[in-house]
């Protein structure tokens, strides 16, 4: 029987961005068809998105990696599409950050991640979107300087 060369993979990511200066940009009423947007955008990049959720100032996005896709490329292409669509409904101000946090989420952990993401609204009612960041860093063991975190 011939030896099969296979590759396989499930990376599970929390990515996090806001728009440029945390400008509150993003209509309540767009939120559901944002977010079913970036869905769509990583279904196109064979990424699986499990949640994709946020506020008026940022996005939290749940997803499996592609295997054959790098984390940067996946990024920049749901920001420069999500960007796109939301000018196209009208949001002509809206610009992305230009960096953002990708954090790895072990398969536990994903329901819970989910469940962080579907209740963002109550969880910034009581946590600024810096606040809840710098606590992703902390966790996550990531040093930064702030001077070039906060655009």
């Amino acid at each position: 029987m011939p030896c099969l060369n296979l590759s396989l993979a499930r990376v599970l990511i929390h990515l996090v961005f806001s728009t440029k200066n945390r400008d509150p940009l993003i209509p309540a009423a767009l939120h559901g068809e944002l977010h079913a947007y970036i869905g769509t955008v990583l279904h196109h990049l064979d990424c699986l998105s499990l949640r994709v959720g946020g506020t008026d100032d940022h996005v939290h996005i749940l997803y499996a990696l592609a295997r054959t896709r790098a984390l940067a490329t996946v990024t920049e292409k749901v920001k420069t599409a999500s960007s796109k669509w939301m000018k196209r409904h009208g949001v002509t101000a809206l610009a992305w950050q230009t960096g953002y946090g990708a954090f790895s989420v072990s398969e536990v952990d994903a329901r819970s991640a989910c469940r962080y993401i579907e209740h963002q609204a109550t969880h910034h009612a009581r946590c600024s979107y810096q606040e809840e960041f710098r606590g992703f860093l902390r966790r996550s063991h990531v040093d930064c300087d702030e001077r070039y975190v906060w655009e």
